[in-house]
């Protein structure tokens, strides 16, 4: 197998050449078809993310097939096409994977964070966090629906029935969940960086009713507002732009810290809340909805030996939509 590895902290990745995989009792092995890339790459490129243990092979939206079966797997045959998210393993016996908060796991194991991931040829997975994606549809538009769009899913759920909803980056996640939020009826209001007058051309075009700067207020209070951009700035503007009783849903695994501001702008009983990864149900959910809301994403394809010259772009705000490797 070919895979672009990780080998220390905030280096560039190396094509590397690697025995193929063999997949434990419980594991499948799959020939990846696409990968996502997404910006918690670049958290983990950065050492953003602790206990990070090098070589890594980054990635964790991926769509493939599998190829070779362990020996305990029923549930997954071969040649079936899979998608394999961010959380690739939990221990099933902690307190939150018994209370049915699997995404809060104690002991649980990340697509290509602490564990291998997809910016390679082929990846292991555990069997219970590959998801059957069916034959409908190009692998290289299914794979950001595997993060941007699983954790824009869980943050659009924790926004309630906001009708007004404001979406800070408006890049993989935003995008998607744009076209979620519209399908339910809601109005969307796109904020971006100040200069990024092509993504909020491109709200636009999604049907937002408003898109302008993160740092702008927009013509109407908000019922609730997402974080996807990792700038801890933008909770004092997504709090002030909220009305009282609001919710303000930060989505990012890693954040700057927030700044200091007034307790005028939470008072109101305006809440502030996370989200840490996903559950299996969200994806279960998430795959149902997303033929039925008509989800499209918007992606450029590059191959895996590009993958460096992919994430700088990312780091640059140079990507439209979502970026994906090609196998």
């Amino acid at each position: 197998m070919r895979a672009m590895a990780l080998t220390s902290p905030r280096s560039l990745l190396e094509l590397q050449e690697r025995d193929d995989p063999l997949p434990h009792a419980n594991e499948v092995r799959v020939k990846v078809g696409a990968c996502g890339v997404c910006r918690t790459d670049l958290h983990v490129l950065d050492a953003e993310l602790p206990g990070i243990r090098y070589p890594i092979v980054p990635g964790h939206e991926i769509v493939g097939r599998v190829d070779l079966l362990g020996a305990d797997v029923t549930n997954h045959r071969i040649g079936d096409r899979v998608g394999i998210p961010w959380l690739g393993y939990t221990c099933g016996v902690c307190r939150f994977c018994r209370e049915g908060m699997e995404n809060l796991c104690d002991r649980p194991l990340f697509t290509g964070y602490t564990r291998d991931g997809g910016f390679a040829t082929h990846a292991i997975a555990d069997a219970r966090y590959a998801f059957p994606l069916g034959d409908q549809g190009a692998d290289v538009s299914i794979a950001p629906l595997l993060c941007a769009g699983l954790i824009g899913w869980r943050s659009l759920v924790m926004a309630g029935s906001a009708e007004r909803l404001g979406i800070y980056g408006f890049g993989a996640a935003g995008h998607i969940v744009a076209q979620a939020a519209r399908w339910q009826g809601r109005c969307v209001y796109a904020f971006t960086r100040s200069d990024d007058i092509a993504a909020q051309d491109f709200a636009r075009g999604l049907g937002a009713v408003w898109a302008g700067a993160s740092d702008q207020l927009p013509d109407a209070p908000l019922d609730a507002a997402i974080i996807y951009a990792p700038a801890g700035r933008l909770v004092p503007a997504a709090l002030r732009a909220v009305r009282k009783g609001g919710r303000v849903i930060c989505a990012g695994i890693h954040m700057s810290d927030i700044p200091g501001f007034p307790y005028h702008l939470l008072w109101g009983e305006r809440q502030l809340v996370s989200v840490a990864n996903l559950t299996r149900q969200d994806g279960l959910d998430f795959f149902k909805i997303a033929p039925q809301a008509g989800i499209k994403t918007q992606t450029t394809a590059f191959p895996l030996v590009e993958a460096n010259e992919v994430l700088k772009k990312l780091r640059n705000g140079q990507i439209l939509g979502a970026a994906v490797l090609k196998l």
